[in-house]
């Protein structure tokens, strides 16, 4: 019996370039509660943009947030029910090295909060559009709490960033591509984040379906019962995982 429902965000739930969860989502997550089913949003989003995105419902759901590292509960605002710290030495070197490096920037993630050092002109407004709480910060020294996740962002892709990053880094932190621009970094992955949840909540990854499109997703899908890939994913994902959907919203009526 499914009792827990996680599903990744952008490329999943929401197509890229869209920007507002489509009503009938909100009307099947209304409509699962009443069947004893919750809702999960999983995402590398920050918990502030994720309850506005889903404010309809954003009382009455968890939020798996930062790609797994904090989770919270239902409430307004919700209970920390997990989260997971970077180590502040290795994050801040990590930092510095997205910010030495040509080309890209570094988005820092707190438990709620975006601290950026822009160099360009793209990542501030694309994070102000997503409706991320936001600090400017003069270097990555300067962040006052501790780190959850660090993503470098860089609008050609995330070729560069996994070239320079990862020799060094790939093996302290989980890495992952997190959409076409995005390649994060974090102790923790969707799977510790959805693991967390259910010992909180008393409910077995047995009893989860999931949702997901990309890398980033892999760990959470791994461990659910029921675990669904998008059908436009990379063909690595397709072929692991054989439950395939053009929308999320479809497989939902079906419960």
């Amino acid at each position: 019996m499914i009792r827990l429902i996680a599903s990744d965000i952008d490329g999943t739930l929401l197509p890229y370039g869209e920007h507002t969860i489509p009503g009938e989502v909100f009307e099947e997550i209304h409509r699962l509660e009443r069947k004893g089913i919750l809702f999960c949003p999983a995402s590398g989003r920050q918990y502030t943009s994720m309850r506005s995105l889903f404010a309809p419902v954003a009382d009455k759901i968890p939020f798996l947030c930062e790609n797994g590292a904090v989770v919270f509960g239902p409430g307004s605002p919700g209970p920390v029910l997990g989260k997971t710290v970077m180590g502040q030495e290795r994050a801040v070197a990590l930092c510095r090295d997205i910010v030495d490096a040509p080309g890209l920037d570094v988005l820092i993630s707190g438990e709620d909060t975006s601290y950026l050092c822009p160099k360009g002109d793209e990542i501030l407004p694309l994070m102000q559009s997503k409706g991320n709480n936001i600090v400017l910060l003069p270097r990555p020294e300067d962040v006052p709490e501790d780190i959850v996740k660090i993503a470098a962002f860089d609008p050609r892709g995330p070729e560069t960033a996994e070239r320079l990053l990862l020799p060094q880094w790939g093996g302290i932190f989980h890495a992952a591509i997190a959409g076409a621009e995005w390649l994060d970094f974090t102790l923790a992955d969707k799977g510790v984040g959805l693991t967390q949840l259910c010992a909180a909540l008393g409910i077995g990854l047995d009893e989860v379906m999931a949702f997901g499109d990309n890398f980033n997703d892999e760990s959470m899908l791994s461990i659910a019962g029921q675990p669904w890939i998008m059908a436009d994913a990379a063909p690595a994902l397709r072929e692991r995982f054989p439950n395939h959907c053009e929308r999320v919203v479809d497989v939902l009526r079906t419960l």
